[in-house]
């Protein structure tokens, strides 16, 4: 399938989900090395990757945001998803879920970067949240790149964890 994006980055294109990409979901979603800290069981089953598809095509059809697939322009390669959810007005929140063979190669801090200024030079974002599992600290590292503080605790209800 020929992809449109709608947003790129030197080495990044950014598409919209649709119902036809459940196998990437599943690519994505049904690895437990990257549900591992976004779930408290550590694995997505089949309903919850059917599931969080459909909320990502509900959150772009009434906000026209979603955690967007990304794929490397170069190869066409699907890496994982990036984007936004909502939160409270006009604050969102930012994450980023790749498969594991594109960790540790920047692919998460350049995708960051480009929603980061697109929330706010497209959306008029007044502001924006991120959170991680305590436990990863990858994803820690990442935030702090991308000049996220901590500013405090919030229970996050898909793992039972203060995040």
């Amino acid at each position: 399938m020929k992809r449109i994006f709608f947003l790129k980055t030197d080495r990044i294109g950014f598409a919209r989900w649709t119902e036809a990409d459940l196998p990437l979901a599943q690519s994505l979603w049904g690895d437990a090395a990257v549900t591992r800290y976004i779930c408290a069981t550590g694995n997505f089953s089949q309903s919850d990757i059917e599931t969080r598809l459909k909320q990502e095509l509900a959150n772009d059809a009434a906000l026209g945001i979603q955690y967007w697939p990304i794929f490397e322009l170069a190869s066409g390669e699907f890496l994982g998803c990036c984007g936004l959810r909502p939160r409270e007005g006009r604050q969102y929140e930012l994450g980023f879920h790749l498969r594991p063979q594109f960790w540790g190669q920047g692919y998460a801090v350049e995708a960051a970067t480009a929603v980061i200024r697109y929330a706010f030079n497209v959306l008029g974002a007044d502001s924006l949240f991120a959170g991680h599992n305590p436990q990863n600290v990858n994803s820690a590292k990442v935030l702090n790149k991308l000049g996220f503080t901590c500013i405090g605790e919030e229970f996050y209800a898909p793992t039972g964890l203060n995040h």
